[in-house]
């Protein structure tokens, strides 16, 4: 079994023909358990968050390198367009409601745009301005 699970190892971080097969066997998996998990516990969210998050989580505690992951996922943004095909054809079949109501729809989502983008430098500046407060905390801590 460990030369097994060696042999799957080196095809996760060499540029081989099976790499991001197996990095996105990583990612199916992930999320088949947590939408385990989201059936079983009954959480009020979607299996890819909890499954995103069980990842995120293994990552900081260092189970899974990035490395075993990274091509797998540059794969799937390089093809997140072949994704989003579905929804685009799906836009055309509503020719008259966007004609008429399209400029709402276009505001809508600009105005929420603008707004994540203003929310998201507030909090990245809120949570640089304390980073560095606390590295000075710490270095008036090593001085005394």
């Amino acid at each position: 079994m460990s030369t097994l699970w060696r042999s799957i190892r080196q095809k996760l971080v060499t540029d081989s023909l099976w790499q991001v097969p197996l990095q996105l066997c990583i990612y199916i998996w992930l999320y088949l358990l947590a939408g385990l998990l989201v059936t079983l516990f009954h959480l009020p969210l979607p299996a890819n968050v909890i499954g995103l998050s069980i990842l995120l989580l293994l990552i900081m505690l260092r189970i899974v390198p990035v490395k075993w992951i990274r091509a797998g996922g540059n794969w799937l943004l390089a093809e997140m367009l072949l994704f989003f095909i579905p929804a685009v054809v799906a836009v055309v079949n509503y020719g008259p409601l966007l004609r008429s109501e399209g400029w709402k729809i276009v505001a809508v989502i600009g105005l929420s745009t603008l707004l994540v983008l203003g929310a998201t430098g507030l909090v990245v500046e809120r949570v640089f301005r304390y980073e560095i407060a606390r590295a000075q905390r710490k270095l008036g801590a090593n001085d005394e």
